[in-house]
């Protein structure tokens, strides 16, 4: 992961600025919906981390071996759900067109299994709580100039964060990353 940067932390009052920075997205336009998670992703990344790794903290204080189990179970069905879909067009079209249906069924099947072995409260609030919290941020959350600007930067390839890493093995950055470079080219050739 060589030239890997981390995002700065941005400031508690810009990641939680007010009502007046928040808004119901348009359920009617998905991509719209889904470029602003995207941008608030990259853009809160760091501080997504830190709220995650405070409640994995905690819940991991008070059941080690569940949360651990749990983590495990997840990071192999997400990296196998990885491995699938760069080896079978099926399952890469699927996860690129519904990125949203594809963490739902490998929290699903992380559900599944850990069910087998008795960790699902560890799981509910250890794993999926965090990534509930996330969503529901970047979702509501309306993107700034600065955001936007971080997010254009991420996608040309200026810089690459952990977040970006996890966007592309969803095959969510792609897209506008040919979309950009074929612009650019577009320029040169001018």
């Amino acid at each position: 992961m060589a030239g890997m940067e981390i995002a700065p932390l941005r400031p508690w009052d810009d990641f939680f600025p007010g009502a007046e920075r928040f808004a119901k997205p348009d359920l009617g336009d998905l991509t719209k919906w889904n470029n602003r998670v995207i941008s608030n992703l990259l853009y809160y990344q760091t501080n997504y981390f830190a709220v995650a790794i405070v409640v994995f903290l905690i819940v991991g204080f008070l059941n080690p071996l569940g949360m651990f189990l749990g983590g495990a179970v997840v990071t192999l069905v997400f990296m196998g759900s990885v491995w699938a879909g760069e080896n079978k067009a099926m399952i890469k079209n699927f996860k690129r067109k519904n990125p949203t249906l594809f963490i739902i069924a490998v929290m699903g099947t992380s559900y599944f299994l850990l069910s087998l072995c008795g960790g699902v409260m560890v799981f509910i609030f250890g794993i999926t709580f965090p990534l509930l919290l996330i969503l529901v941020h970047a979702s509501l959350r309306l993107r700034s100039m600065k955001n936007k600007l971080e997010n254009k930067i991420e996608g040309v390839g200026l810089k690459k964060t952990p977040m970006g890493v996890i966007l592309d093995l969803l095959d969510q950055q792609e897209e506008k990353i040919n979309k950009i470079q074929d612009f650019l080219e577009s320029k040169m050739k001018d």
